[in-house]
């Protein structure tokens, strides 16, 4: 969740590091910091409460020279965001930025007082700030301190180090939460992500967890924690330099709302054979005709999209499916089918809860199938396949293009298992592949409704609460609705399948609670126009996201109606998420939020 960088080379490393915190902010956060060496080997920092432009006026007016510097943006975990709480923390000879939650460090920072240490924040990072000096206060060199303090570590943590005295030396180490090791020329680069890298950098390296490295100008070596010496796949990066800008849109959850037709037809194009109109997935480490079961397991907006991905499987390869969120699943030890198969979902592939469920399920004998947009993560490397999506770089922290890349994966997995189960012939597969692909230009034909869907954006950034209904395959895009408007607008709301109205949330229901309905009229058309003619019943106010015959039907109910193109029912849910995050959008802009960094939260969530 904080971001990392750190700096070793010939050129000033403050500028270098403020600049990799930038790209960073996507991740959320709520403090930030650099420390750097100076020509006389001290290390001085600077830290601010707050965004990084509060840390920018700092620098402004005491500079920081240096070639050798790390820098943190901090969510906070343990402590208030202050800048007392904030990193990089010093102690005697060592200055560290940490990502994690170092869960024994009430044992060590007690054994550390106990030798007369002070401690002057409240968080758990400070403890290995103070351990990695007590050891270089026994004699050990840096690269011994550090290895000797972070194999004393429990939790997840992504750090990097820099000593005193020590110029053109960094020290990075990896476990549960990412790093990233980049390389330019003649320096050196850390980084949580390849996005806070690609400006520098011209090739990376992700450390894997209980990997440490040691970085001087232009080389690194990296370790196991054995201390062997050991070597990590080199990936280019120049690829993704140029792809992290606005491009004239006001915020970067509106530029990628806009790439959702691109993200869909490029995730299509990988797993799809448009002269045939047949699905192309990749060989399957497993015989899909004999899968007794598939667990599904996700986080947030991928859970909603597994959600999805259940009734497609379901009802087209008749496959039994469990699903669960991954921070429930974890601990709650279902048992496993022999020749079982676990799908987890994962923007990043680094969430941490949808990764300890991987490893749970791989020890239980599950074949494992990852969902992600970003291959080369942890998860990705711990897969047996790994189905990748194309979404591109996703820097808002509110999740949208990636979502449909997600559906649209999932949407071809079901397929893929139909046909090797023998639950649909050729011509129902051809149909439905082509729907998937005529999916882009319809996707394109939502952003003709901006006006109407900002119409309804103003009747309900007025509500205190909203209500979000869908029946079928289409009440996971309710869910998803309702968690976009609660991150980036503030507004209280909860999505149902529309036959549970009556079984509670309708006691809810007055002339102030707006009732936002997916009802696309072929998927239980019938069933939710019942559902909202009880809303209406009780004063609700109903808006609803349907088609041309939804829309005559809906007349004298719903109050606005944004009418969407029509489409197999197949694809519905891929479509349809689309104007809902864009209703959220548009709401956050009457409501005057902070739309990319919405508070409290954070892109990639590396701890529980």
């Amino acid at each position: 969740m904080c971001g990392i960088c750190g700096i070793v080379g010939h050129q000033p490393a403050s500028p270098i590091a403020f600049e990799a915190l930038r790209r960073l902010e996507y991740r959320g956060y709520d403090s930030a910091g650099i420390a750097t060496l100076t020509a006389s080997g001290n290390i001085e920092r600077r830290r601010a409460a707050g965004k990084l432009d509060n840390l920018e006026h700092v620098l402004k007016e005491h500079p920081l020279p240096g070639t050798t510097g790390i820098g943190h943006t901090r969510w906070a975990t343990h402590g208030a965001p202050t800048e007392n709480n904030a990193h990089p923390h010093e102690a005697g000879r060592v200055a560290i930025v940490h990502n994690g939650i170092i869960e024994n460090f009430a044992e060590l920072k007690k054994e550390l007082e106990a030798k007369g240490r002070v401690f002057r924040t409240e968080t758990d990072s400070e403890t290995v700030a103070h351990l990695v000096d007590d050891y270089l206060g026994q004699g050990l060199e840096p690269r011994e301190a550090a290895f000797a303090a972070i194999k004393r570590l429990e939790g997840a943590y992504a750090i990097a180090m820099i000593f005193k005295d020590h110029e053109g030396l960094l020290i990075g180490a990896r476990h549960g939460a990412p790093l990233a090791v980049g390389y330019g020329n003649g320096e050196m680069f850390l980084g949580s992500d390849s996005i806070a890298l690609a400006p520098m950098a011209r090739k990376m390296t992700y450390l894997e967890d209980g990997d440490w490295c040691e970085l001087t100008p232009g080389h690194v070596i990296i370790f196991d924690m054995t201390g062997a010496e050991v070597s990590r796949p080199v990936q280019d990066l120049t690829f993704m330099a140029g792809q992290v800008g606005k491009d004239g849109y006001r915020h970067y959850m509106e530029k990628e709302l806009h790439e959702h037709p691109v993200a869909i037809g490029q995730t299509l194009k990988r797993i799809t054979d448009p002269a045939s109109k047949r699905i192309a997935l990749p060989e399957m480490p497993f015989d899909p005709a004999q899968v007794p079961r598939i667990t599904i397991t996700a986080c947030g907006s991928a859970y909603y999209a597994g959600m999805v991905g259940r009734y497609w499987l379901e009802s087209l390869a008749r496959i039994p499916v469990e699903i669960d969120v991954a921070s429930e699943m974890r601990y709650r030890e279902p048992p496993q089918p022999d020749k079982g198969v676990a799908l987890l979902i994962s923007q990043s592939g680094e969430t941490a809860d949808t990764l300890g469920v991987l490893r749970s399920l791989k020890k239980a004998g599950q074949s494992i199938v990852s969902v992600l947009n970003v291959e080369h993560s942890t998860m990705g490397r711990e897969s047996d396949l790994v189905l990748g999506m194309d979404a591109g770089p996703e820097i808002s922290v509110a999740s949208t293009k990636a979502f449909t890349a997600q559906l649209s994966v999932l949407a071809a997995l079901a397929i893929d298992f139909a046909r090797a189960r023998g639950t649909m012939d050729q011509a129902r597969e051809e149909r439905l592949t082509a729907s998937l692909l005529d999916l882009p230009s319809r996707a394109a034909e939502v952003f003709t409704r901006t006006k109407d869907i900002q119409a309804m954006a103003a009747v309900v950034a007025q509500a205190r609460d909203v209500l979000y209904l869908g029946r079928g395959i289409c009440t996971p895009i309710a869910f998803e609705g309702a968690l976009k408007l609660k991150e980036i607008s503030y507004i209280h709301a909860e999505a149902y399948a529309a036959g549970e109205l009556k079984h509670g949330p309708i006691s809810l229901i007055d002339q102030t609670v707006p009732v936002v309905a997916i009802a696309p009229s072929t998927i239980l058309f019938d069933k939710t126009l019942s559902n909202l003619q009880e809303a209406k019943a009780r004063g609700g106010r109903i808006l609803a996201f349907t088609d041309a015959e939804g829309a005559k039907r809906l007349e004298g109910v719903a109050e606005q109606v944004v009418i969407m193109p029509d489409v197999e029912a197949f694809v519905a849910p891929i479509l349809y998420a689309i104007p809902v995050q864009m209703l959220a959008y548009e709401v956050a802009l009457l409501k005057g939020t902070d739309v990319d960094q919405p508070r409290n939260l954070a892109k990639s969530v590396t701890v529980e």
